[in-house]
């Protein structure tokens, strides 16, 4: 299993909510599949937004990100309507 860390900044819409980080992860469940691997989510606040560390299965950590990638794409929308945006890696 390894780690992937995903972090989102707050955007001028963005309401900083304490129960946004669980939001958040509910968010990333409902679009995850099962080809995804992520086995856990873990939210942490931060001063500028939320930092993700996405447990996943995966052999290394080049094919665990990619394999994020698209899930991250397809919770985009979903999660900029809470207020967020994924900082570039």
């Amino acid at each position: 299993m390894r780690v992937v860390l995903a972090s989102l900044t707050t955007t001028s819409a963005g309401t900083r909510d304490a129960g946004t980080p669980a939001v958040v992860t509910d968010l990333l469940w409902a679009h995850a599949r099962p080809e995804d691997g992520l086995e856990h989510v873990t939210p942490r606040a931060t001063g500028s937004g939320i930092d993700l560390y996405l447990f996943v299965r995966a052999e290394a950590d080049g094919p665990a990100v990619t394999q994020m990638r698209p899930l991250l794409e397809r919770a985009r929308a979903c999660i900029a309507a809470q207020g967020y945006v994924l900082v570039a890696d």
